[in-house]
């Protein structure tokens, strides 16, 4: 159960660390408003979804799953593993209908920033829903966090 938790451990720091650091680095290539360094930025956050924040949930799901089997949680009711499960799967919603889309579509629009110099009013747009959608799909994590240390209920 110790390696179980560890790797459980290790899939919310690389889960967690790189959602917050990315949206550091984000915030701060649209303030300094460069159009090559917003497009740099804003194709490495997808680049370190897919290398950090993917394997940093499978770990969570498999690690997860294996230690409430073996702990004999249950799924019956609403306790602290099943309010984390849901806002878990309201998270990942928000990831696959929401954040990657609008993240594809600040790829696109940073692209054309290259080629006319101007960062559009479209993508400021599209990176203002990023930022509020983003900022609901971290604190859900945090509360299940918060919900695996404290066990509440």
């Amino acid at each position: 159960m110790t390696l179980l938790l560890f790797l459980h451990i290790a899939g919310s720091v690389l889960f967690l660390g790189n959602i917050i650091t990315a949206a550091f680095w984000k915030v701060r290539a649209d303030v300094r408003g460069d159009a090559a360094e917003i497009h740099r930025t804003v194709n490495n956050v997808m680049l370190a979804d897919y290398t950090f924040t993917l394997p940093g949930l499978l770990l969570l799901i498999v690690t997860g799953s294996l230690m409430a089997a073996k702990g004999g949680y249950s799924l019956a009711g609403l306790n602290w593993l099943t309010a984390s499960l849901i806002l878990f799967g309201i998270t990942g919603v928000l990831w696959l209908a929401v954040l990657i889309p609008l993240q594809r579509g600040m790829i696109r629009l940073s692209r054309q920033a290259l080629e006319n110099g101007t960062i559009s009013a479209a993508y400021k747009k599209l990176s203002a829903y990023w930022a509020v959608f983003g900022i609901l799909a971290t604190l859900l994590p945090l509360f299940i966090l918060y919900f695996m240390v404290s066990k509440p209920f």
